[in-house]
């Protein structure tokens, strides 16, 4: 999950839960507020009606008529009026009486005064009504209709507000959390676009005094040495290759000269001749190293153009059979090519021909007949490229290490190499947009096959395999 999300969610909860609380805190305000108004409204009502009928000398049934007909529309409140030995005096409806008076509720109402209570869905109240010096105990007891409708319709009105207010919370939780964010994800996209190729670049974000600065420039500073290894490194390789070059060249001509000549010291001549294929692998290695430097550079300073992979494949093949007279190497069209482009890559001439030289080579030397099959074909603006041979073959466990440099088979311990060229060849692919990938059986043979984009734009064509 991230973090934005995260910062989303617990500002959400948090702000959702004083949120809830504050609206319970308003709901059960309202209800306790709706009760106590209730309540002095059921006395007002009490002291009203004994007033009506003690003092304004309304009859009972009158009272009760009046009761009766109200209570058809209205949530009419019934009063009752005892005098203090507990005599029933009036009731507005004794076929009803909601409170159901007992002589100890009226002789609570005496010791305290005033009491309230509910009686089922029903407030009730009694107190203490003083008239003409006498005093009688009058109960009152009604339905807050009205006032239950309003708290319900306050429910509904707390319930849209939470719902509303926490998807209003949410999405400003999701804008802040953004807006917070906005400055390291400006970072990551930075840091993004940085690779071993444009190691010369600089996060310019978190300019200021802030965590995010600090962070900026820890990448920076971790970038600046990264660069720095990374020269020094092919500084290193490419030097070093190039001394090696000059006096290894110089040794393998002195060498073979010195072979040249008849020696009657066999010993001599064996000696000599282990040197100079010493100097060889010497050669080959510090050759290798150099070109794995060159294919680690940066891709923007490699010189290319359009190039025919068959020319390429051509030169390739010429310059390991001058070298290798045992060897043989098949070149196969598998279709007729209907437009040069389909075969026309965007490329280095010199990084190719070392990638193709040394896929052949691999394929002839760790076969029995010496013999590497090169077939080109094309699909969807790709030219194809297949390697073959049917030597020993690749282990299971090995072809996954292949293509790492220094990285040999364990079946090849019986074949010269350095485990460079196929690291080297895949260096290369991938400058070019390349892939490339191997199948492999042992005691049958291996297939590497090679895709590269071609600069062919026409419609697609099918692969004809």
């Amino acid at each position: 999950m991230k973090i934005r999300t995260k910062l989303t969610l617990k500002y959400t909860g948090i702000t959702a839960a004083v949120f809830t609380v504050f609206i319970l805190s308003v709901y059960l305000f309202s209800g306790t507020n709706r009760d106590t108004l209730y309540y002095r409204n059921l006395k007002q009502e009490a002291i009203t009606k004994a007033d009506l009928f003690l003092t304004g000398k309304v009859d009972a049934a009158t009272m009760q008529e009046v009761y009766h007909n109200n209570r058809r529309f209205i949530d009419e409140v019934e009063v009752a009026i005892y005098d203090t030995v507990f005599n029933l005096i009036y009731h507005d409806a004794v076929d009803i009486d909601i409170v159901e008076e007992t002589p100890e509720m009226l002789r609570t109402i005496m010791r305290s005064g005033e009491i309230s209570f509910d009686v089922d869905n029903y407030h009730a109240v009694g107190i203490l009504f003083v008239h003409d010096n006498n005093t009688y105990i009058i109960t009152a007891a009604g339905y807050d209709g009205y006032g239950h409708a309003k708290q319900r319709l306050l429910g509904i009105v707390l319930v849209l507000l939470w719902a509303v207010g926490l998807f209003i919370i949410g999405l400003t939780g999701y804008y802040l959390a953004a807006a917070a964010l906005s400055p390291v994800k400006a970072i990551i996209d930075e840091v993004e676009e940085i690779s071993d190729n444009n190691l010369d670049v600089r996060i310019k974000h978190g300019d200021g005094d802030d965590e995010l600065a600090e962070l900026s420039q820890t990448f920076n500073d971790m970038l600046d040495r990264l660069e720095k290894s990374f020269e020094s490194q092919k500084m290193f390789i490419s030097n070093v290759s190039h001394e090696l070059r000059t006096p290894l060249a110089a040794l393998i001509a002195e060498l073979e000269i010195g072979l040249i000549r008849d020696r009657e010291n066999k010993e001599y001549e064996r000696i000599l001749s282990v040197c100079l294929d010493d100097a060889k692998k010497i050669e080959k290695l510090s050759a290798g190293l150099l070109d794995l430097a060159k294919a680690d550079s940066d891709p923007q300073n490699i010189e290319r153009r359009n190039i025919r992979l068959d020319e390429i494949l051509l030169d390739s093949r010429a310059m390991i059979l001058k070298a290798n007279k045992e060897y043989t190497v098949e070149l196969i069209f598998d279709h007729e090519i209907d437009d040069d482009l389909q075969i026309t890559v965007l490329g280095n001439e010199y990084l190719l021909k070392t990638a193709f030289t040394n896929l052949i080579e691999n394929n002839c030397k760790f076969s029995e007949d010496k013999k590497s099959s090169v077939i080109i074909s094309y699909f969807n603006r790709t030219s194809i490229i297949r390697f073959s041979d049917a030597g020993i073959g690749i282990s299971e466990s090995d072809i996954y290490d292949i293509f790492k440099p220094f990285k040999r088979g364990s079946n090849g311990e019986y074949y010269r190499g350095y485990g460079i060229g196929l690291a080297l060849v895949k260096k290369i692919l991938e400058l070019h947009n390349g892939t490339i990938r191997v199948s492999s059986r042992e005691g049958e043979g291996t297939v590497f096959t090679v895709e590269i984009p071609n600069v062919f734009k026409g419609p697609a064509v099918p692969l004809l395999l």
